[in-house]
């Protein structure tokens, strides 16, 4: 992806671990995929400025007292989920990659919850829900497919899923569905899906 001369710092927290409630109805085809591995999301509040009502990772900005990417990450999603990140086991980091749009350099933090605490909203002007999903659910082909973005004459396709919350169905896409998609694919556990499905992007913020 291209980058910008001088991004500003950022991680997210791609946080997977057993769930506490219900597990997938669906076995994935990848044995390692048990039934209650989930991963941690959040919908973004629909009255932001900046990707208003989309599905993330917990994740933002490296501050100036943040050691490093890693503690940034765990920072971050303590504020926005209430975790303990006492009981995160840090596995590594994947590559950065730049945001051109946004002139960020995105470290993604991988980590496995070892000691899962409740998560919540924390902040509602920041973010609508925070929930766990089943990976067997986002690998099922019935829940994948792609947006479109059209602006300017230019298309941009990518990949995207739709996941489920309390709050109803969300279509998770963009930066975020672009890194679960490649870590599935590295792993080997995706699944043949339909590339022309088409998924429809969130409505556009209100003012």
């Amino acid at each position: 992806m291209p980058a910008t001369p001088d991004p500003r710092a950022a991680a997210v927290l791609m946080l997977f671990g057993v769930l506490d409630r219900t597990p997938s109805e669906r076995p994935a085809a990848a044995p390692a995929v048990h039934r209650d591995l989930d991963v941690l999301l959040l919908a973004r509040a629909s009255t932001l400025r900046s990707h208003p009502g989309e599905v993330a990772f917990p994740g933002g900005r490296v501050d100036p007292g943040d050691p490093d990417t890693v503690s940034a990450a765990l920072r971050e999603a303590r504020e926005e989920t209430g975790l303990d990140p006492s009981g995160v086991e840090v596995l590594g980091t994947l590559p950065a990659v730049p945001l051109a749009h946004s002139n960020h350099l995105v470290q993604p933090v991988l980590g496995w919850w070892r000691e899962p605490t409740p998560v919540r909203v924390v902040d509602e002007r920041e973010s609508a829900a925070v929930f766990r999903t089943p990976v067997a659910d986002l690998l099922d082909p019935a829940n994948r497919g792609v947006t479109v973005l059209r602006r300017g004459g230019q298309e941009w396709r990518g990949p995207a899923f739709t996941v489920r919350s309390d709050q109803g169905d969300h279509t998770l896409w963009g930066f975020t569905a672009m890194l679960l998609d490649a870590l599935f694919d590295r792993l080997g556990w995706s699944e043949p899906w339909d590339e022309a499905r088409e998924l429809p992007l969130p409505a556009p913020r209100r003012t």
